[in-house]
């Protein structure tokens, strides 16, 4: 199953990083958030990834060029016909398709940009700027058992967001709504499954995907929720990357499943 990641917005709230590079390539422990989404997803042994770019997407497309120069030991031998000797490579099982989507493209439209390259079969998708150490397995599985066309991820948090109207009894989503002051409710974390029916959801480049499609799906009772009770955090400001930060280093990241 590809994994689609969301890569290509304008990362306005972190604009003291975001100006320079696109928010997924903004550094946890000297290493982009994208690279610590990929890694959780490779853990779990899915390592097909299909990367929506657009904001500065020269940056991401480099990052990947030259990952073995950026990871590992390199030898310039100008002397001897101009050789680059890299040593001990560090490798990872990974196919990447960088794919540009657009500059102004929505969320829902740069997911129908990348249609050809998932085909006629499920894929996952997330956002490019969260991480979490929610059990990819265990999503699948739900998202399987229900047979529908699409299930996201529901963490608590505090109520910054909108939120989602859940039936308890099987975990479908029944409505999205804006936050109210009582509400103690279940967010929308990305790590989604989806079918490929869920493009027919999409109706272009300024479909976003949180509005129309999602509530389409739920019109049609074709959304559900996956229950996930540990940890999530979202990088949108500066503030939350220096959290992700000080996980990092304190060694003690949640995230961090592989060795």
């Amino acid at each position: 199953m590809k994994v689609v990641i969301l890569a290509g917005g304008f990362g306005t709230r972190i604009s003291e990083e975001s100006h320079l590079k696109p928010k997924p390539m903004i550094e946890i422990g000297e290493k982009p958030i994208l690279w610590h989404i990929m890694k959780q997803y490779t853990y779990y042994g899915y390592n097909e990834f299909i990367i929506c770019c657009g904001y500065k997407q020269h940056i991401i497309k480099e990052y990947f060029a030259d990952y073995y120069l950026y990871n590992g030991d390199v030898t310039f031998d100008f002397g001897h016909e101009n050789r680059t000797i890299i040593h001990n490579n560090v490798s990872e099982p990974w196919k990447v398709t960088l794919v540009d989507t657009g500059l102004h493209t929505m969320t829902g439209g740069r997911i129908k940009r990348i249609q050809k390259y998932v085909g006629d079969e499920p894929f996952m998708l997330t956002y490019g700027d969260g991480v979490s150490d929610v059990n990819i397995n265990e999503l699948v599985r739900f998202h399987n058992e229900k047979k529908q066309f699409a299930t996201l991820t529901a963490v608590h948090v505090g109520q910054r967001f909108g939120v989602l109207d859940i039936d308890r009894e099987n975990w479908t989503i029944k409505a999205f709504r804006e936050k109210s002051e009582a509400d103690g409710t279940r967010i929308s974390a990305g790590f989604m499954v989806l079918e490929p029916e869920v493009f027919d959801y999409i109706d272009g480049d300024f479909t976003v995907l949180e509005k129309e499609p999602l509530e389409r799906l739920v019109k049609d009772g074709q959304l559900n929720a996956y229950k996930h009770n540990g940890f999530w955090q979202c990088m949108d400001t500066q503030r939350e990357r220096d959290r992700l930060e000080e996980l990092w280093t304190s060694g003690k990241a949640p995230w961090k499943l592989w060795d």
